[in-house]
């Protein structure tokens, strides 16, 4: 098997050409590695190879629905034992943090038969919708090595668009599994709160606003290895109700007549550019021609309000893991990029009781998208306000690097963040990706759909918004999309040149 036989197939089909003898797990993963050798120099989604241990894996005997496909995985959390764990941090980078054990996910895709060969890029914590991290530098996008592949999850996104893999680990606490395969061209879905595992170390993370899975190239799978890695783990805060069935015998199956509500609108009222428009309009279109019921509508709440809450609880976390970062690897501010420091800043001005009112509107802002998808089964959007933006494009301003210094040096974050200027801060970095965030912060899975190319070629997904327990509908729906408007076969020709 070449490259170009081995891109044909999904993550499934090399599985079953492995059970039939045709090919070796050990075969593909030395096409997977020389693949990466040969884009990774242009893309730098690959920042920790792993390649003895996933040959003597390859080499060994494997078992599962994906025996012998490659993977690889997130350097954020999905942990690998005495593999390095360094989530896009340099103070971690420096001290040569190892992860201790296999996290509960990692083990359920071992289980499944995958051979993880190495962990991707990320920025650091995965606090942005890019992936520059000043440790490791940019990811770049396949389909055009000037643009950002998006972000937390760019890395991995970036390679997959590539054919390095099928698919790669991601994780989503604001968007970070959307907006990548937004900007590359493939299917993402961020499951429901609580759908996959978090363990050992913990059991949820953000109160179960980011959630592990996976970036794609097709809808399939994806449910497959929903299915893999899906159902309860020990310690596990609350127990979700299993599916209705096996998400895989989603994909195929009729969605049935769906009413369909869709907004093109910024919820924090900032621009969207004329392509994220085109391709919600152009989606709808497509939805109304399956024989599906579509009106222009949205939930009415208060969206501003939630994505500030959203971004303090941020800040809080952000706070703690910087606090965590320090007492393991005994750095100092030389570890962390000043735009971490200045969130954490922010983070140890949020008092105990404003923590609690925020979390409690999160929870207001549920009941509120329930009864909106009471009368609606989907929420349709653009999955970002506008096309892939260049590298360094969403760089801190240079005046609110300036404010953060001055904020820093006099000891301000407290007033700072009481004054207003913090919404207009937040306004500005989050005008690219103001859509993504209420599922995180309601809990609900949602789904990053490739349909829409812009006049320049590069792609921009389109997201559709679910309630709680939707991730078979949702599934049902890609599948139906994905057989009216194939994308499996649009490849970046930037990394092919």
């Amino acid at each position: 098997m070449n490259f170009e036989e081995y891109r044909r197939h999904d993550g499934l089909a090399l599985a079953a050409l492995v059970a039939r003898g045709e090919v070796t797990a050990t075969e593909l993963l030395e096409i997977a590695i020389a693949r990466v050798e040969a884009v990774n120099p242009r893309l730098n989604g690959l920042i920790h190879p792993l390649f003895d241990a996933a040959r003597r894996r390859a080499a060994g005997a494997l078992g599962g629905p994906f025996a012998g496909v490659p993977m690889l995985a997130k350097d954020l959390f999905q942990e690998m034992a005495g593999a390095p764990h360094h989530k896009g941090c340099a103070g971690l980078r420096r001290a040569g943090v190892l992860a201790e054990q296999d996290s509960e996910l990692v083990r359920r895709w071992q289980a499944a038969g995958l051979v993880i060969f190495g962990r991707t890029n990320t920025p650091e914590f995965g606090a942005k919708g890019i992936t520059e991290p000043l440790a490791w530098g940019p990811a770049r996008n396949p389909w055009d090595t000037d643009r950002t592949p998006g972000g937390s999850s760019g890395g991995s996104a970036a390679l997959v668009a590539a054919g390095v893999v099928p698919f790669a680990g991601a994780n989503d606490g604001g968007g970070s599994i959307r907006i990548p395969a937004a900007c590359c061209g493939l299917f993402g879905l961020k499951p429901g709160r609580g759908r996959t595992p978090w363990g050992p170390e913990f059991t949820e993370a953000m109160h179960g606003m980011a959630i592990n899975h996976v970036v794609t190239r097709s809808v399939r799978d994806s449910a497959a290895l929903l299915d893999a890695v899906a159902g309860n783990e020990p310690g596990a805060l609350y127990n979700i109700a299993p599916p209705e069935r096996a998400f895989s015998e989603d994909v195929g199956r009729d969605p049935g007549r769906l009413r369909v509500a869709f907004s093109t609108r910024s919820p924090i009222g900032t621009p969207v550019d004329p392509e994220a428009i085109a391709a919600v309009e152009a989606t709808a279109r497509l939805l109304e021609s399956l024989g599906h019921d579509v009106v222009e509508a949205e939930p009415q709440l208060d969206m501003e309000q939630m994505t500030m809450d959203w971004l303090k609880m941020w800040f809080a976390h952000c706070a703690a893991t910087v606090d965590e970062v320090r007492a393991k690897t005994g750095c100092g501010d030389e570890g962390f990029e000043p735009d971490t420091l200045v969130m954490a800043a922010f983070g140890r001005q949020i008092r105990a009781n404003e923590y609690v009112e925020v979390y409690q509107r999160g929870q207001h802002c549920m009941r509120q998208l329930a009864a909106f998808l009471g009368n609606h089964d989907l929420w349709l959007t653009p999955t970002l306000a506008m096309p892939p933006a260049r590298i360094g494009a969403l760089n801190t301003p240079a005046w609110q690097q300036q404010v953060s210094k001055i904020t820093m040096k006099l000891g301000a974050s407290g007033l700072v963040l009481r004054s207003g200027m913090v919404e207009t801060m937040a306004k500005e970095n989050l005008k690219y990706t103001p859509f993504t965030q209420l599922a995180n912060v309601t809990g609900v899975p949602a789904m990053s759909v490739p349909l829409h190319w812009c006049a320049n070629g590069l792609p921009l997904g389109v997201q559709f918004v679910g309630n709680h327990g939707d991730e078979g509908k949702l599934l049902r729906l890609a599948a139906q999309l994905e057989q009216a408007q194939p994308w499996f076969d649009r490849v970046p020709a930037e990394v092919n040149a």
